[in-house]
């Protein structure tokens, strides 16, 4: 059964080095206030798996956070134009960026997630995505083989959550935050609101799935 701890608890759990992923489109529906409690840590050289860095003018709170602080050393993501630092960052030699489209992260996500190597795709065939890539032919047609991506710790939101650590969500809060519960080998959820249980048909996240829950202020 999850624990329920406090977010600086949550965010003790972040060490030096580790890989962290984290939830959310443009910090819409992501564990930003979990985020912000590990910005306030001081865990650095961290790997970041995460659609993107955030979009500084509208959330206070997000992934922008740490990677203002300068705690991230490589960012794994699909996309960097919502928060110009990152680039400059990347430019400058502060960070290392490495970008995936968006549908072979999620599932490069869902194979670490579900213990596969990795997974085959045409998308990026014959252009910089494959560069250092293994390319497979399989009946005539080109695949890369992407690698899955795990994490160390998985940072997600739920809208709703009940005392077995079971997670539910409203609208496009879902994003990839049901998948990246799994790619991680410590799975910790920023929830909204705490019912006692939830109905069985709108459980997304199990809560077998879900080692750790703070509940409460998110945004």
């Amino acid at each position: 059964m999850a624990k329920f701890v406090s977010y600086q608890e949550a965010a003790a759990l972040v060490k030096d080095g580790m890989t962290i992923m984290v939830g959310g489109f443009g910090a819409n529906g992501g564990p930003n206030e979990l985020m912000h409690a590990v910005a306030e840590s001081g865990a650095k050289d961290l790997t970041l798996i995460s659609n993107d860095g955030g979009k500084p003018e509208k959330f206070e709170h997000c992934v922008k956070e740490i990677i203002h602080n300068g705690q991230v050393k490589k960012m794994i993501c699909t996309h960097i134009g919502l928060n110009p630092e990152i680039a400059q960052k990347w430019f400058a030699g502060e960070m290392e960026v490495v970008l995936v489209p968006q549908g072979s992260f999620i599932e490069k996500v869902r194979a670490g997630g579900f213990g596969l190597g990795g997974i085959l795709t045409p998308t990026g065939v014959g252009t910089e995505v494959a560069e250092g890539k293994q390319v497979i032919n399989l009946n005539g047609k080109d695949y890369l083989l992407e690698e899955a991506l795990k994490a160390d710790i998985a940072f997600i939101y739920g809208t709703t959550v009940d005392k077995y650590g079971n997670v539910a969500y409203e609208g496009t809060t879902r994003n990839f935050n049901c998948m990246m519960a799994y790619a991680g080998k410590i799975c910790v959820v920023e929830a909204e609101n705490y019912v006692d249980v939830l109905d069985p048909d709108g459980i997304e996240v199990p809560g077998p799935v879900v080692d750790y829950v703070v509940c409460g202020g998110a945004k």
